[in-house]
């Protein structure tokens, strides 16, 4: 490699100037940069909880962070900041998407919703207004995709709403209809006919209960009715007794207790004394007359007793029309309740099948009555978070930094390329001077002659280097020297030249 060191170090100059030439007319790159704070804390979110649908807010800006930088949205952004004003073909424009997508770039620090949203384009007015317009579809990203999620989401469950109307309305039909079948089977508890029988057999057990004790009280009273009769009809003077004239007694009554009164304020010789006497004896010499007249109708007539001028055998006969009515009426009632019993019974037989199916409708009613409250409690819910919404921001965009470009190119980096571009035609010159000692090797010694052959060498001829020859040699190693010298000082004057620009630039 050392024979062959002049070529390698016109190869190592060949490749720093290429190198060098293709840093310097790289084409500088400018960057425009702002920072956006979303403040998610509102005061109306702790308000509203549980009222209203709220969207986890830092989730929906954190995913909208990372996948804003999509190819619509490029578009969008290009025909914002109008980059496509010299994309004609096709194959320009996607390679515009391409090229932009690649120099855009959002991150975040992480924590505290604070977002940098910047962009490297070849002018500063040029990345200055795609970050602008990135900014601007960043916010309205975020805002407008909340109130599509709510109207998507209002829509779907109108939708449900009216589906699981219609359903409730046909469990209704369908429960009414079976209702109205078996109405003679309702209830106020419900179909429950093990209750509605036992009830029913308790009320036939009392009423004839009641009917066995009316019977009874029946018999005493004919019993006791006969007996009055049957000695009535045995002594017609003894019965005769028992004549009397009630509507003569009771005006009697009155007199004799007027006269007490009158006697009490009065003397006998007083007019009202005397008149009230009077009336008395008049009316007790008529009921003398009635009461002989009866006493001699019983005697022409011993078989007929005058049972209704008797007051015994007229209450006794009282009762026992009574008790004759009170068992007809029980009887009644008896005769009701056993074929109430009787039709429980026969109802019974069905009674598991009505009930079951009556259970299957209140089952797909209740359902649908739940589901469909659910469905109108959240579609209140919904309405009140759009409202929300609308009335204010659940999420606050604040600029921390405006979008500012900087006046001085961020990229390329000539300072650092071009100690690669160095380094690289370093390397480029010690290859080439490998690659061609091993094209043509060279012998120093005999030995290595020898080995490589594994031939019997025969002679050497040494050659004797005179002054001349060391002379040029000398030479030689000093123009390489010197060449690779001044291959390093070229490129630390160029780095030195670039720093000093790039610190005026700053």
């Amino acid at each position: 490699m050392w024979k062959y060191r002049r070529l390698g170090v016109l190869v190592a100059w060949v490749v720093a100037a290429v190198g060098a030439t293709a840093v310097l007319v790289m084409p500088d790159r400018f960057e425009a940069s702002a920072r956006v704070y979303v403040d998610t804390q509102s005061i109306l979110r702790p308000l509203m909880s549980g009222l209203a649908v709220q969207p986890n807010i830092e989730q929906q800006v954190t995913m909208l962070s990372r996948t804003l930088i999509s190819r619509p949205t490029v578009e969008k952004l290009i025909r914002m900041a109008d980059l496509d004003l010299g994309a004609k073909t096709k194959q320009q424009q996607d390679a515009l998407v391409d090229q932009v997508t690649r120099s855009l770039s959002i991150r975040s620090t992480g924590r505290d919703n604070l977002y940098t949203l910047s962009y490297r384009g070849e002018t500063p007015d040029k990345a200055l207004r795609v970050v602008q317009a990135l900014m601007t579809i960043f916010v309205e990203s975020s805002l407008g995709d909340s109130k599509t999620d709510s109207d998507s989401a209002r829509r779907f469950i109108e939708e449900q709403i009216g589906s699981y109307e219609s359903k409730l309305t046909e469990a209704e039909t369908r429960l009414k209809e079976f209702r109205l079948r078996n109405i003679d089977l309702q209830s106020e508890g419900g179909l429950d006919m093990a209750g509605r029988m036992a009830e029913t057999s308790a009320m036939l057990n009392q009423a004839r209960l009641e009917l066995q004790e009316a019977e009874s009280a029946r018999q005493v009273a004919r019993r006791q009715l006969d007996q009055a009769r049957a000695a009535q009809r045995a002594s017609p003077m003894q019965s005769s007794a028992f004549l009397a004239t009630p509507e003569l007694d009771s005006r009697i009554d009155a007199l004799k207790r007027n006269l007490d009164v009158l006697l009490q304020r009065f003397t006998e010789q007083h007019p009202d004394v005397i008149n009230t006497r009077r009336l008395i004896g008049e009316l007790e010499a008529q009921k003398k007359r009635e009461l002989a007249d009866l006493e001699r109708a019983a005697r022409a007539n011993p078989g007929q007793p005058m049972i209704e001028t008797n007051p015994a055998l007229v209450e006794l006969s009282r009762i026992h029309s009574a008790a004759e009515v009170q068992v007809a009426s029980l009887r009644a009632r008896v005769s009701e309740f056993e074929s109430r019993v009787s039709r429980s019974r026969e109802q019974m037989k069905v009674a598991p099948q009505i009930e079951a199916e009556l259970a299957r409708l209140n089952r797909d009613y209740e359902v649908h009555r739940k589901n469909y409250s659910d469905l109108v409690a959240r579609r209140e819910s919904i309405t009140m978070s759009g409202q929300l919404e609308s009335s204010s921001s659940l999420a606050d965009f604040r600029v921390i930094d405006p979008p500012r470009a900087n006046p001085s190119p961020v990229a390329p980096n000539r300072v650092l390329l071009l100690p690669m571009a160095l380094l690289a035609a370093l390397g480029a010159g010690l290859g080439v001077a490998f690659l061609v000692s091993q094209v043509r090797p060279v012998f120093f010694d005999a030995s290595s002659l020898r080995n490589a052959t594994d031939l019997p060498l025969l002679g050497v001829v040494t050659l004797i280097r005179n002054d001349d020859v060391r002379k040029r040699e000398t030479r030689s190693v000093v123009r390489f020297v010197i060449s690779l010298a001044a291959l390093v000082v070229v490129f630390a004057v160029g780095m030195a030249v670039l720093s000093y620009r790039s610190g005026l630039g700053r």
